[in-house]
């Protein structure tokens, strides 16, 4: 289960959608919607309504004669039941 999620967003934007009880999280690329909800669930014991997924495409980097890509990714989006928070990112 910790396997399917690597680690929070942590921005501006992903911040202050937390205040609307949405949550996002890196994953694993291969991970779906029914995994993905099953760990959250597991891991910070909550319950969760809904879960979208963003993949996010490669930017090409440049660094002189060099290039090359930033890897892909896959962003899973969380939104828990109005009752429920996740603490972790109330420290923040």
């Amino acid at each position: 289960m910790k396997d399917i999620i690597l680690k929070p967003v942590i921005t501006e934007k992903s911040i202050a959608t937390g205040a609307h009880n949405f949550y996002t999280f890196f994953v694993h690329r291969s991970a779906n919607k029914q995994q993905i909800k099953q760990a959250i669930q597991k891991i910070f014991s909550v319950k969760v309504e809904a879960v979208k997924i963003v993949n996010v495409k490669p930017k090409s980097k440049r660094r002189g004669r060099h290039t090359g890509s930033t890897a892909r990714q896959k962003k899973a989006i969380i939104k828990l039941q109005p009752d429920q928070k996740i603490d972790f990112f109330e420290k923040i």
